[in-house]
């Protein structure tokens, strides 16, 4: 067995083993049961945020992102772009967005009021906001809802705008959770534009998810 192998599930059996103060594990209350799980993994960051944020950048160009830098009074100006770089007309929206980062003119916005799915298809841009960004893995969270959106129509279009603001950038994934709130919410973990490899290692882009990926940092 290999060591890295043994280390995990040795983890896991100390884990997973009984309080000896606990004579019937059936009668421990699931928050007792969680209360006493060890964790020693990294829980909290060690950068100071600049640092964090060129880490989150830097992950983020790895992935192949677009990344845009702008004030709150310049998301729309930033987002038009992002369209007109494109050739992109026709903008797909979550019916909570806020108007303030919606362009006023030039663009066809389609609000997402449970359109059916052939609707849904048919914008090859969607823009949305997110819950928290992860700088050490170079990954966003969506909690889907409100600005962000459903799941299905953050998946289908090909280009994917999505605002972040600096305040929402944490270095590991542990504070990230910890930023989760709606707990019966689907969550997307999105880690550049969608890509993967065939058997002969032939990188295709879009398989599931957009295959463009535009970070507005605020």
């Amino acid at each position: 067995m290999s060591e890295v192998r043994f280390k995990v599930l040795d983890t896991v059996r100390r884990q997973l083993a009984a309080d000896p103060d606990i004579k019937d594990l059936s009668t421990e209350s699931a928050e007792a049961a969680y209360a006493r799980i060890l964790r020693t993994y990294q829980r909290t960051g060690t950068l100071d945020h600049g640092e964090t944020l060129e880490l989150f950048y830097d992950r983020l160009r790895d992935w192949d992102s677009e990344l845009v830098f702008t004030n709150a009074a310049g998301i729309a100006d930033a987002v038009l772009q992002a369209m007109r770089d494109s050739n992109e007309t026709l903008l797909l929206v979550p019916t909570g967005l806020t108007e303030n980062w919606l362009p006023s003119s030039d663009l066809e916005i389609r609000r997402d009021e449970n359109l059916p799915l052939q609707l849904l298809q048919e914008p090859r841009t969607v823009l949305t906001g997110c819950t928290v960004a992860v700088a050490m893995s170079g990954t966003i969270i969506l909690e889907h809802g409100d600005e962000q959106g459903r799941r299905a129509a953050t998946l289908l279009p090909d280009h994917h705008i999505c605002v972040i603001r600096k305040d929402q950038v944490v270095e590991t994934i542990a504070e990230a959770i910890t930023r989760i709130t709606r707990r019966t919410s689907p969550i997307t973990t999105i880690a550049g534009p969608s890509a993967t490899s065939d058997i002969e290692m032939t990188r295709v882009r879009g398989v599931h998810g957009p295959r463009r990926l535009t970070a507005v940092i605020v």
